[in-house]
């Protein structure tokens, strides 16, 4: 029923003896442009009119491969169902209003017919011409409405059925649609959580690798401010040393003069005080 169905929509939008394409297509994927032209015993060119006009309305979609030994390319193409159903939907729909207008004219209104000819019109234009027909000038008679009403309530019931049975088709396919997009949103969730995850160790292992590094630096210094003050310390003795050896090189100097020369207790207690303040001594 579907098919059938998609086989008239492709003949309303594409033409007689298009719907074939449909039959051909349905439920494939992928098929070669040369093996539908062979099916419809159409040419190349007819198949892509056909399947063009189809394209501009997104009822199928197509891939293009280069042949290898000819070097041409060669053109794969795909129904897309969904997207033919809701175009079908749409069109259903639109019937359904022709229909119910139709019917609600034939129940309110009244029609003329000229039997010789077969043209029915309206009461409104019958009034114009005279109820007389502008074609053979044979007066008009009343039509019967019945068999108008009940063929637009039979083409509304099967066209409202029709609609169901679509409807009923879109919710399967969209049931699918959204199951695997839950997939796909749950395992692209589970990558971005893993992606996540690693980032965290990583910069928890690029923190550990920075603290002990800054350890490392730490001791190095403490070691080398260390070596400092024992160097400080080593200078202070030589320091000291040198001072000391000073003192007694100035004692010995002065005991070599008060020998070599006489002097007074004055001068001696003068020379004392000044060997005091060379010695820093009180």
């Amino acid at each position: 029923m579907q098919v059938k169905l998609l086989h008239d929509l492709v003949e309303e939008m594409a033409g007689e003896n298009t719907g074939r394409i449909v039959e051909i297509l349905f439920g494939k994927k992928d098929v070669n442009e040369f093996l539908i032209a062979k099916r419809m015993e159409l040419t190349i060119n007819q198949v892509r009119n056909i399947l063009y006009k189809l394209s501009a309305d997104g009822l199928v979609s197509f891939i293009r491969k280069k042949d290898k030994r000819k070097g041409w390319y060669i053109y794969y193409w795909t129904l897309k169902t969904e997207k033919c159903l809701v175009k079908l939907e749409q069109s259903l729909i639109f019937k359904i209003d022709q229909f119910k207008d139709i019917l609600d004219s034939r129940e309110t209104e009244r029609f003329y017919i000229c039997k010789p000819c077969l043209i029915e019109v309206g009461e409104e234009k019958a009034l114009e011409h005279g109820f007389s027909c502008e074609e053979c000038a044979e007066v008009y008679e009343l039509s019967d409405n019945s068999g108008a009403i009940k063929d637009a309530k039979a083409r509304i019931l099967k066209t409202e059925k029709d609609l169901k049975l679509i409807h009923g088709e879109l919710e399967v396919i969209r049931a699918k649609d959204s199951k695997k997009r839950a997939r796909a949103e749950k395992k692209r969730d589970r990558e971005l959580q893993d992606k996540k995850d690693l980032l965290k160790a990583a910069r928890a292992e690029a923190r550990k690798k920075i603290s002990a590094s800054k350890k490392k630096v730490v001791k190095k210094v403490v070691k080398k401010k260390v070596a400092k003050k024992k160097v400080v310390k080593k200078t202070v003795k030589k320091k000291v040393a040198k001072k000391v050896i000073k003192k007694k090189v100035i004692k010995k100097v002065v005991k070599k003069k008060v020998a070599k020369t006489g002097v007074t207790i004055k001068g001696l207690r003068k020379l004392a005080s000044k060997i005091k303040t060379a010695t820093g001594r009180k």
